[in-house]
Formats: C-alpha cells, sequence, structure tokens
C-alpha cells in the first residue's frame, strides 16, 4: 500500500483514513506494507503496522546503489526517504524545498521507468519531481517485498503504484481519495490531471470515496463506471476521548465550527458571508475557522469589511487533541465545500454530539442523511440553516439522535470487508 502520511506525522484526514482503514484491514488477517515517502527517521511504536526507519531507502546520484537489506524480512511500514508532503502545490514545494535540501534533477536512464509516460519535460527541482523519485524508489520495492496485491492512495503515490505493477506484475488497486478537479475547479493543474488520469487508466481496480466522486471520474476523466468501486469512509467507534465529557458547551455564547484547510475547495469564504448574515439576527455566536491555508489572510480582511470580526475567531492549524477540544465546545459543525470527496470531519462531528450542516456537493452527505444540506454557494440557505439549529435545541436533538443512530452503521470494519472483496476479486 503506497501513501503519503500516517499517523503519528499526518497533516489532514487521508493519514487518519488510512490508519483506520488498514486497522479494520489487520484485523480481518490482512498483512500490509505501507510504503510513505518521508524526510525524518519513523517514530518507533507498537501498532497495527511497525514503523519502519527511512534511513535504508536512500536515492544515490541518478538513482544507483540502492539499499534494501533492511526490507527484506517483516516489513510493515516503509519510509521512502522523499520530500512528498500532502497537500503540496508548485508555490509551497518550491518554498519547502528551500528548507530541507537541493535536489538533483531527475534524468531518465532506464527504459522500463514509468517516465515513458510522454511528460519528460515537466521534471525539475519541483513537486513532479518527487512524484518520479518517489515512483522509482516505488518500483524497487515491489522488487524486494513481497505482495500479493498494490494498493496506492490519490495522485502523488499512483505512480509508485504503476511502477510497482511494473515491478511485480501484481494489480493495482488506485484509491481516491480527492481528484485535482475537487482542488481546483476548473483552474486545474494540466500536469497533476494528466498524471491522475493516466492512473485511473493504468489501475486495475478504482476505488472512489462517494458516488460523488465516481461520477467526477467518469464524466472528467472518460473511465468506464465497471471499473469504479464505491467504498465510503468511515468513522473509528474508539474516536471520542475523555474530552468531550470534559469540555462543556457554553449555554450564553453559540460555537458555530468551520474545519479544515482554508482554502478553495473548502469553501471557508462562504461560511464567513454566512456567518455575516447570521450575525444580523443574533449576536451572542462566534464562528470559528479552525485551519490553515492560503485564504487566510483574505479571510481576515473580509471578516474586517463586515465588521464582525469580533465574532470570527481565526485559530490556525490545530493538532489532534485541539480538534477534539473545539469539536466539544462547538454547536454547530458546518462544512460548506465546493467539492468534497467525502468529508470524514462531518462524522466526527456527530461524535462530539455537533448537528452537521453538509455541503450537497459532498460525498458524506450520500451516508449521513440527517443533518441539513445546502448547496455550498447558497448563503442565504446556509445562514437560515444555521440560525434555526443555534435557535432551536429540538432539532439539534432530533438532528443528534438520528445521526448518531446512522454513525453505527458507517463503520471502518464495513468499509474493510468491501475492501477485501475487491482484493479477492483482483487476484
Amino acid at each position: 500500500m503506497y501513501g503519503w502520511e500516517f499517523p503519528p506525522s499526518i497533516s489532514g484526514g487521508l493519514g487518519i483514513a488510512c490508519h483506520d482503514l488498514t486497522l479494520a484491514l489487520s484485523q480481518r488477517n490482512i498483512k500490509i506494507n505501507f510504503v510513505l515517502p518521508n524526510l525524518k527517521k519513523a517514530t518507533h511504536q507498537k501498532s497495527h503496522v511497525d514503523l519502519i526507519s527511512s534511513s535504508d531507502v536512500i536515492l544515490q546520484h541518478r538513482y544507483q546503489n540502492i539499499s534494501y537489506e533492511d526490507f527484506l524480512q517483516n516489513i510493515d511500514l516503509i519510509n521512502v526517504n522523499s520530500a512528498l508532503r500532502p497537500y503540496l502545490n508548485e508555490e509551497t514545494y518550491i518554498e519547502f524545498l528551500r528548507e530541507i535540501q537541493k535536489l538533483s534533477l531527475v534524468t531518465e536512464e532506464s527504459g522500463e521507468s514509468f517516465f515513458k509516460l510522454n511528460i519528460n519535460d515537466l521534471y525539475g527541482p519541483d513537486l513532479l519531481t518527487e512524484v518520479a523519485r518517489y515512483a522509482y524508489v516505488a518500483g524497487q520495492i515491489a522488487n524486494n517485498v513481497d505482495h500479493d496485491i498494490i494498493h496506492a492512495h490519490d495522485w502523488l503515490t499512483i505512480l509508485a503504484g504503476i511502477e510497482a505493477k511494473k515491478a511485480s506484475g501484481k494489480k493495482l488497486i488506485y484509491h481516491v481519495h480527492a481528484l485535482e478537479i475537487d482542488r481546483s475547479g476548473i483552474n486545474v493543474n494540466p500536469e497533476i490531471y494528466r498524471i491522475e488520469k493516466h492512473g485511473l487508466e493504468q489501475a486495475d481496480v478504482i476505488i472512489a470515496v462517494s458516488f460523488y466522486t465516481k461520477n467526477i471520474i467518469v464524466k472528467h476523466y472518460g473511465i468506464h463506471p465497471n471499473k469504479v468501486e464505491v467504498v465510503h469512509n468511515a468513522v473509528s467507534k474508539t474516536k471520542v476521548s475523555k474530552i468531550k465529557n470534559i469540555i462543556k458547551k457554553s449555554p450564553q455564547e453559540k460555537i458555530v465550527l468551520f474545519l479544515g484547510r482554508v482554502t478553495f475547495q473548502k469553501g471557508p469564504d462562504y461560511f464567513l458571508e454566512a456567518a455575516a448574515k447570521v450575525l444580523k439576527k443574533q449576536k451572542n455566536i462566534k464562528f470559528v475557522i479552525a485551519g490553515s491555508g492560503d485564504m487566510i489572510n483574505r479571510l481576515i480582511e473580509r471578516a474586517a469589511e463586515l465588521k464582525i470580526g469580533r465574532h470570527v475567531i481565526f485559530t490556525g492549524f490545530l493538532n489532534r487533541e485541539q480538534v477534539e477540544e473545539v469539536f466539544a465546545a462547538s454547536d454547530v459543525y458546518v462544512m460548506s465545500s465546493v467539492s468534497e470527496p467525502f468529508g470524514i470531519s462531518s462524522l466526527e462531528a456527530v461524535l462530539f454530539d455537533v448537528p452537521v450542516i453538509l455541503s450537497k456537493q459532498s460525498g458524506v452527505a450520500e451516508v449521513l442523511k440527517h443533518s441539513l444540506k445546502v448547496d455550498f454557494w447558497d448563503t442565504n440557505d446556509l445562514a437560515n440553516k444555521i440560525h434555526a439549529l443555534v435557535k432551536y435545541p429540538a432539532l439539534q436533538n432530533e438532528l443528534l439522535v438520528q445521526a448518531s443512530e446512522e454513525l453505527k452503521h458507517i463503520q471502518w470494519e464495513n468499509s474493510a470487508q468491501k475492501v477485501e472483496e475487491i482484493y479477492k476479486a483482483s487476484l
């Protein structure tokens, strides 16, 4: 299995999803070697996978003399020495490079490598170079680590999956958690789109996290629907911590929460515009925008323009404990995404007894029926629904009772069973 984040080093929902899915799979007696790009040595701790140091996976100049001695026995988690990080784009990647090291340019020497994809001219000291670098190492690992099937998560690792398939001849599953169309709308990065499309075409089976995502794969990438299986994400029954019982919600001041990357895809600007409309009707509300991203400064300026600055809190990036604290303190959770393949955070909100308002343009809306739903762009409707939940506790309670019942069936055990069935059908 190829991914790019995994606890304890995670940046978002994908790391949590990979952790919980692999845990559920391991409980079904499926042995998983999880390959990660990571500059740091792995934290050695016991879990359902063993975290192995990346120090022995070193790419020398022109990718020669790679050592795999420690990967030949009992490997559970392999950290490839790579600069890949989740949610990078070209600008943030270049900034990241300045902080760590100067990478050598990728050159094509192997007639069997992935570089035969007619995109040789794209590679330099940038994000795509790292995608290529990870792919090369992945193929070498596949030659040395015994496996029955290959499972790659999202675009940064699909080329690695393709190289592994070339090396071992095993079937490749491409697990799509998000697409460039989700992240960028009509302003897609053509290179990333091309990698995604190539991966979707080369995969033997595609897993989409929702029917919403499956429809995008079919419509925008030209993939036959029979090739795409839907396995919804889920939530772990053990996620709720003691914080839920320690932190009490304030009866005087309500908290409405936005949690996620503060980027175009997540729709924080629509959340803010709706907040201004709600505050015209009711003042005892704090709107919390929890997360970091490239829209922060613009939103701070907009809050000032709307004269609602004292009612809006920007927390910046939150660690896991802080996320739980803000969930426990909140009265309403809003997911205003422009395009959301799934949205695990909505399920977590329900675990913390927080009713949710979902964008209709989301995958989680397919399984969490007892939530209020809006079109992301309809700030009037969003404002009315926020106000209704804040004003009417009976509505809150009814949604929570029904949604909590739904969560009993939205479990990783069910998702893992579907993934295992896909594995068996692919062998």
